[in-house]
Order: structure tokens, then C-alpha cells, then sequence
């Protein structure tokens, strides 16, 4: 290989190197008077401090996804939520635990893609009354199928002790370095991941 060569190509694998990732922060509920854009925003926040990666909100109610197979909603929308799935390189889920599992809406729209979601890593932020420990289970089996690595760190916040009446989110101090530690292992899971994408 001549100098040029070796210049050149040295120089693109200093930019690969430093290319930062983008991980969506996926906000799992649509329903009216919901608290996870409250949770998003201070992930988000938390994150952006960081400087690691590109962190981006993606709120699942912003596309209007119908039922997986069934007729109605806007056609682009489908078209919208695959390309903002497909340009991450990881994930924070925003999980409420309901009847003891995820949203339909989540579920609706995780299944909706394939491969946009495989070989990423992904974090989980869950709430409820146990902290979203149940729905936080169902959703590790689920990202398992579509195979995205899910890391072991997960901020659990309680309904009673993060949130003053079940709707101002004002979480405990110690769960700020959860949420960091979380992306301690997302990043790194996810530059790793993206070697063999």
C-alpha cells in the first residue's frame, strides 16, 4: 500500500472512530396524560452531558401507526417510523409498565420493523407502582426476538417515590447515576454492535 493509500486510509479510520452514535429515546406510551415525555426529557438531559453520542427523542405517538395489518392511519407514518428506527445505532426505552407488561402501542410498533432493529444495543428506564420490573421482563424477551442487546443496568422508577400524585416527575437524586451507568454499557454495547451491521 502506497503513503497515499496509507494516508487516506488512516484518516477515514480516525473518522470512523469518531463518528458519534445516535441512540433514540423511544417513548413508550400514547396515551393522553402521559408522563414518559417527563421521563424522556430528563434522560435526554442526563445524556446530553455526556457528549458520547447524539441522543434523539422518538415519541411512537408522533408517527400514528394503526394496528400491524389492519387498514387506516397515515401510510407515511410507517414510512417515517422505519427510517428514525433504522438511523439509530441504539436505544433508551421509556417503558410504563401496564397490566403487568408493555404498552399495545410499543408492542404495536416494535413489531411493525425487523431489521432496522438488529444488531443494536438498547437501555430500558421503566415506571410504575414496582417500578416497572414486570413490563421491563416482557420487554427483554421481545428485543431478544428482534435481536437487540439489551443491557443490564435499568433505572427503575417507582410511582410513589419519583413522582409526587402519579403525574410530576420529580425523581429520586440516586437515579441520575443509574441512568448514567445504563449508558456506561449502551454505548459501548453499541459501537460494538455496529462493527457487524
Amino acid at each position: 500500500m502506497g503513503f497515499i493509500s496509507k494516508l487516506f486510509g488512516n484518516k477515514k479510520m480516525e473518522e470512523t472512530k469518531m463518528e458519534k452514535l445516535n441512540i433514540g429515546i423511544i417513548l413508550g406510551s400514547t396515551r393522553e396524560g402521559r408522563v414518559s415525555p417527563q421521563v424522556g426529557a430528563w434522560v435526554k438531559e442526563i445524556a446530553d452531558k455526556r457528549g458520547d453520542a447524539n441522543y434523539t427523542i422518538i415519541d411512537i405517538a408522533d408517527f400514528k401507526l394503526p394496528l400491524l395489518g389492519e387498514p387506516g392511519g397515515d401510510a407515511s407514518g410507517a414510512g417515517g417510523w422505519s427510517e428514525a428506527i433504522a438511523k439509530q445505532d441504539g436505544f433508551v426505552f421509556i417503558v410504563q409498565e401496564y397490566n403487568h407488561s408493555i404498552t399495545g402501542a410499543l408492542k404495536n410498533a416494535l413489531d411493525y420493523l425487523r431489521e432496522e432493529w438488529n444488531n443494536k444495543a438498547a437501555g430500558i428506564v421503566s415506571y410504575g407502582s414496582v417500578g416497572g420490573a414486570r413490563a421491563t421482563e416482557h420487554l427483554r424477551g421481545i428485543l431478544g426476538e428482534l435481536l437487540v442487546a439489551d443491557v443490564r443496568v435499568h433505572p427503575a422508577l417507582s410511582l410513589f417515590t419519583d413522582f409526587e400524585n402519579g403525574t410530576d416527575f420529580k425523581p429520586a437524586v440516586h437515579q441520575q447515576n443509574s441512568v448514567n451507568e445504563m449508558l456506561d454499557q449502551v454505548i459501548p454495547w453499541s459501537k460494538a454492535l455496529k462493527t457487524i451491521r
